[in-house]
């Protein structure tokens, strides 16, 4: 099989545990554009904190996929071709559901994290995206629109169950785990396999040339969406039967042996 297209979570899969790209990945990765494979990198990050990245990997003429699947950005021309939101009310519902559920939540306006609370899992959160963070006094005052997406955050056993009862109660949006102390949320529809999905037709690409990686909950749809499913070693263990094949950890460069075994051979 001759695979055209390339999808990689970020976070724990092509990133090491220090947010960096192993020369091993970059080596591997140039090799498949060579091809004429796309890499696509995507991510629950903003899209802000994935363009050095995409620069670093030379991604100059293929896609980005943001938000978990809510922004879909044109590396080539530089604009956003894709992009679904949540509502002002559907956030709003979604602080009121914090507020009972006892987590944080934030969102992004105007490229800042705005949250009312802090937390250790929102350092995380600014340390990984290098984001600034707006601190308010009334979250509902400050979020007067619409916005792409947010997260509720909490110890990782407790957001767990979190994660079922929001399911069971707000069935119209798209949850998911991207790390055990983030709960994404975004509009219903809305996630990464959608999003290979959009790109995939596009291209002209079949869903069998397509490989997926990754290591979270929130990868599972392009995983099962993708004609080649791959988890990292480092994949939350209650999803390592759902993929069609696991490689190394994203410190041991998983993704380079992706690119050797299932593109180069």
């Amino acid at each position: 099989m001759k695979y055209k297209m390339l999808v990689l979570d970020m976070d724990d899969t092509l990133l090491n545990d220090d947010h960096t790209i192993s020369d091993e990945n970059k080596e591997m990765l140039a090799k498949a554009q060579e091809l004429g494979v796309y890499v696509i990198l995507a991510s629950g990050r903003p899209t802000p904190a994935m363009i050095a990245y995409a620069k670093e990997l030379q991604l100059d003429n293929s896609y980005m996929i943001s938000y978990n699947g809510a922004v879909i950005t044109d590396l080539k021309e530089d604009k956003i071709i894709f992009e679904q939101m949540l509502t002002q009310k559907q956030i709003h519902e979604l602080y009121d559901y914090s507020i009972k559920s006892k987590t944080h939540i934030i969102t992004y306006i105007d490229g800042k994290i705005v949250s009312e609370t802090d937390s250790e899992y929102i350092e995380i959160e600014k340390k990984i995206t290098g984001l600034a963070h707006n601190k308010v006094v009334s979250f509902k005052e400050e979020v007067q629109s619409s916005a792409v997406k947010c997260i509720l955050l909490q110890e990782p056993s407790y957001l767990k169950e979190v994660e079922k009862d929001l399911k069971i109660d707000m069935p119209h949006l798209s949850v998911s785990m991207s790390k055990p102390f983030f709960l994404e949320v975004a509009q219903n529809g809305i996630d990464k396999g959608a999003s290979i999905e959009f790109l995939a037709k596009k291209l002209n690409i079949l869903q069998s040339e397509i490989i997926a990686v990754g290591n979270a909950g929130n990868d599972l749809t392009m995983i099962e969406y993708a004609g080649l499913g791959i988890w990292v070693d480092n994949v939350d263990p209650e999803l390592r039967h759902r993929g069609d094949f696991i490689v190394a950890s994203n410190n041991n460069h998983g993704v380079a042996e992706v690119v050797r075994r299932f593109i180069l051979n």
